[in-house]
């Protein structure tokens, strides 16, 4: 997608959406991007994380195993 996609969807988002803080953090983003040649990756941060606002990050600790205690050095052995 373009920022002027981004812009577009912003733009026409209900005005409940519009004004959370979020969209508005997004749109300056966009902004930052557009005019002053900012970071792209500012304006997808930024959007992504007001796609994202409802979602409640959890970390699992069962994900991934962890190295710890599996390995032995060699004056151990």
């Amino acid at each position: 997608m373009t920022l002027r996609d981004a812009a577009l969807y912003i733009t026409k988002l209900p005005k409940a959406q519009h004004d959370a803080p979020e969209w508005q953090a997004a749109m300056e983003a966009l902004l930052l991007v557009a005019e002053l040649g900012g970071p792209t990756m500012f304006a997808r941060i930024g959007v992504m994380r007001a796609l994202n606002r409802h979602v409640e990050r959890v970390f699992n600790p069962d994900r991934k195993e962890t190295h710890w205690g599996k390995r032995k050095l060699a004056r151990d052995r």
